[in-house]
């Protein structure tokens, strides 16, 4: 343990139950042991009920769900009771107001049900109809959802691509919708925040073609930077719209968090060289998502690894070698939290512990069971929860850690979002999450509803997780991160601007509702010319017999799932997005579902199948990738203006011997072979090689590039150079989003000594993302106050070697080495010399 810090109790602060409350209503909170809402929660639940717009940002377990779903059961019930049923007039009886609730998950919907379900039971009324509708409810059930739910729980997936094209089916819905609820805002960033946003505004503007007034937001997230600025740019309404309730008024017992360093493995010897089958490991990539290359951690490595923010987990690659490992390496963070949680369970403690990955979950897992063999009460009672586990599967693991058969769950980030997980004693959390938000919001787990409870953060053997735990003041007083996406992003609202104009034609009254009316008509005025619209004087119309909704990806994840299915029974074990499969199911590769193992017999691409068979092992496989970045129509000989077939120009600008360019790149990465490792000791048993295709993302790029004197001019070495560029990398991806308004996991990188096209050491920083997002546009505009700032955060930094707030990455593919702050200083200001705006003084 390097720090612990004990967050003191809070003591709950009560208020009356609203005069407008509905008493059913009311009665059913109340034989649940709500007798008193909190403060917070009668605060924001009075908002919502007067019709203002509100973001209710509290911590996890503070009842949040209470201030929206009181006002809106209160108004179905009482306008039911005050309803006269006109026998002739058949919409008497569907003049009731509605609720569209939406997660960004389908498993916090679910448990949102089954709260109100119980709820509903405990009030004993069943005049209020609830229901969940998303891709997985049939037709019979959704059509009775359409005809008759008051309260509708779903996703933004199903709102963009099913609800709002079908809107004249929805139409009862949609004219008596009077709240909508956003629950677990803060997940709505980057890209995927910029695409929800529109969803929205293009809700709102189907609620009023259909006679209603706009209907009342309330988004309720975690703990936030600007908590109404955020919610106010989501829903599209000005800040002052918005009201925030930040004052957490519910009991918190005291929670003791600990930051543990795990002990150095004294016994350890390197391998002799030569042992490895297949060049250095330092090379390695695991194929996590086709885009991402990865590199495998000696300690921990993992090719189940799965991002916590979609499409934007690309990595900031280098393509240099890595430093060696340390002389005694430290035990790995799985290994560590296993023995805690395995130490936990046997004390009776109820615990989660949280992953940075889907392998990660399983080992944890295991390995806790295994400690636990001579007390097989305590090891029956630890599991795992995913990703890619079935439905009912998910389900059946949450109630049971609910009702306390289980007493330990490794859980992904899958369980960091609001499920209702309380009474737990502590929480794990292996490896940095990436972000202070999901630190908090996964501590919050441990000691809800009054208990004391305890949090620790064990960190991986990586410059990031070492910094924060032995700098604490990192971790507990650095302030949270905002939410941050940008609405406006031509690459986001275009195709929006096309699906609202399929959903019903554009109207010039329409179009402040997108963003500024300018900025929205330039984009339809390029939209017509390009032929995606046609132009009347009534308005834009979309005229094509495909639906327009299939234009954008609001995750990203693009691709068929593969299932996973048992040989010999056909069962199917679960799912593996289509990006991940083809480094986590490959033929040969290992499996694991709960302990038990399977070797995958065949992977069938075009049938999204990989077939399994049960086998007891004592290895693991990792994959292996290689990844390139080509410029799409780069003259060697004589770099120049051009335009691809996207429509995306290749532009170069010169800053004396450094050169710049904007344009289309291409995103190579390709699965070629696997080992099989003996667990635990990851000793190589074997190298197997692969043939599977290539994946392309074909994207947008900036970038930089520096002639070799230009580095020896600024005392950069050669050995110095793989670790300048590679900071300097990490920082200005680090200080994009200050100028883009893009997030971090909207960006990838690649930093190398000698790229193929430009013939030098260059940076790349590009749009994660399939034809970008104006990101790197922006990066290319701004090139010297990008640059200039990214110069001064590095130098202004007080660390001596770099640290999170600097030149490490929280979702670097290369463990963030080999970085070189002092050179990554010097690198830039030998960049920023060669500035044609700056003028310098004469020798």
């Amino acid at each position: 343990m390097t720090a612990s810090r004990v967050l003191p109790a809070r003591t709950a602060r009560h208020a009356d139950w609203p005069d407008w409350a509905d008493a059913t209503v009311v009665q059913g909170y109340r034989k649940l042991g709500v007798e008193r809402p909190w403060t917070h929660q009668a605060l924001a639940a009075d908002l919502v009920h007067q019709g203002r717009h509100t973001a209710l940002a509290t911590s996890t377990g503070s009842g949040k769900s209470l201030a929206f779903w009181l006002p809106a059961l209160s108004d179905v019930r009482t306008a039911a009771a005050s309803a006269t049923l006109d026998p002739g007039n058949i919409s008497s009886a569907r003049a009731r107001p509605t609720t569209l609730y939406l997660s960004p998950t389908k498993a916090l919907a679910a448990d949102q049900l089954s709260a109100l379900e119980r709820l509903l039971d405990a009030a004993g009324t069943r005049d209020v109809r609830v229901a969940t509708c998303d891709g997985d409810t049939s037709r019979e059930q959704r059509t009775w959802v359409r005809d008759h739910a008051d309260v509708v729980l779903t996703n933004p997936d199903f709102l963009h691509y099913s609800l709002l094209p079908n809107h004249r089916r929805w139409s009862r819905l949609l004219k008596g919708l009077r709240y909508v609820v956003i629950d677990e805002g803060h997940a709505y960033r980057g890209v995927f925040g910029a695409h929800v946003s529109h969803v929205l505004r293009r809700l709102t503007r189907l609620v009023e073609r259909y006679g209603g007034s706009a209907p009342t937001f309330v988004v309720a997230s975690a703990t936030t930077a600007e908590p109404a600025a955020g919610a106010a740019r989501l829903i599209g309404v000005a800040p002052d719209d918005v009201t925030a309730v930040t004052q957490d008024a519910s009991p918190s017992g005291r929670r003791t968090v600990v930051l543990w360093q795990p002990p150095e493995i004294a016994s350890w010897r390197p391998a002799p060289v030569g042992d490895a089958e297949v060049g250095p490991l330092s090379r390695d990539r695991s194929s996590d998502v086709p885009i991402s290359m990865q590199r495998a951690d000696l300690t921990e490595p993992d090719p189940w690894a799965v991002g916590s923010q979609g499409p934007a987990d690309d990595p900031e690659v280098d393509a240099v070698a890595t430093e060696a490992p340390p002389e005694h390496p430290r035990r790995s963070a799985t290994a560590e939290v296993a023995d805690l949680l395995a130490d936990l369970a046997a004390s009776g403690a109820r615990s989660l512990a949280f992953t940075r990955s889907r392998r990660g979950a399983e080992s944890v897992a295991q390995q806790a069971r295994d400690h636990l063999r001579h007390a097989p009460d305590a090891a029956g009672r630890i599991a795992a929860y995913r990703g890619g586990y079935l439905p009912e599967e998910r389900r059946e693991l949450e109630q049971a850690l609910r009702t306390g058969d289980l007493l330990g769950l490794a859980t992904t980030n899958a369980l960091e979002l609001g499920v209702d997980i309380s009474g737990l004693d502590a929480v794990l959390i292996a490896g940095w999450p990436g972000t202070r938000m999901s630190l908090w919001q996964q501590a919050g787990r441990a000691g809800r509803a009054g208990a004391d409870g305890l949090v620790a953060f064990v960190a991986r053997e990586d410059p990031l997780d070492t910094y924060l735990v032995t700098h604490p003041e990192a971790v507990f007083d650095a302030p949270l991160e905002a939410t941050v996406f940008d609405p406006a992003n031509p690459h986001v609202l275009a195709p929006h601007l096309c699906a609202a104009a399929q959903e019903a034609p554009l109207r010039s009254e329409d179009l402040a509702a997108f963003g500024d009316p300018a900025h929205v008509r330039g984009i339809l005025d390029v939209l017509v010319a390009r032929g995606a619209l046609r132009r009347r004087s009534s308005g834009w119309y979309w005229t094509h017999h495909q639906p327009a909704t299939g234009l954008t990806d609001l995750r990203g994840a693009g691709g068929t799932p593969v299932r996973v299915v048992e040989h010999g029974t056909g069962r199917m074990l679960g799912t593996v997005d289509a990006a991940s499969a083809d480094g986590q199911v490959h033929d040969g590769a290992v499996y694991v579902h709960q302990g038990t193992t399977y070797v995958v017999t065949h992977l069938d691409l075009a049938d999204h199948t990989a077939v399994v068979q049960r086998r007891r092992l004592d290895y693991g496989t990792w994959s292996r990738s290689v990844m390139s970045v080509a410029i799409e129509g780069w003259d060697d000989d004589e770099p120049r203006a051009e335009v691809d077939d996207t429509g995306h120009d290749l532009v170069t600008r010169q800053w004396g011997p450094v050169t710049w360019g904007l344009g289309p790149v291409e995103v190579t990465s390709q699965v070629v072979s696997y080992q099989r490792r003996r667990i635990p000791d990851m000793q190589v048993l074997g190298t197997e090689q692969l043939e599977l295709p290539e994946h392309t993302l074909g994207t947008v790029a900036v970038w930089w590039s520096v002639p070799e004197f230009v580095l020896r001019a600024a005392d950069i070495s050669a050995e110095q150079a793989p670790g300048a560029l590679h900071a300097a990398e990490h920082a200005a991806i680090g200080l994009l989003p200050l100028l883009a308004t893009c997030d971090r996991w909207d960006l990838g990188g690649v930093s190398t000594e000698l790229h193929p096209d430009t013939g030098e050491a260059t940076v790349f920083v590009y749009d994660a993302y399939p034809g970008g997002a104006g990101f790197a546009e922006r990066a290319y505009d701004l090139g010297a106050t990008w640059l200039r700032a990214t110069r001064d955060a590095i130098a202004a930094c007080p660390c001596a070697d770099g640290c999170p707030a600097c030149v490490q990455s929280p979702k670097c593919g290369s463990y963030n080495a080999p970085l070189d702050k002092d050179a990554a200083v010097r690198l830039l200001d030998a960049v920023l010399a060669h500035d044609p705006g700056v003028t310098h003084p004469a020798a």
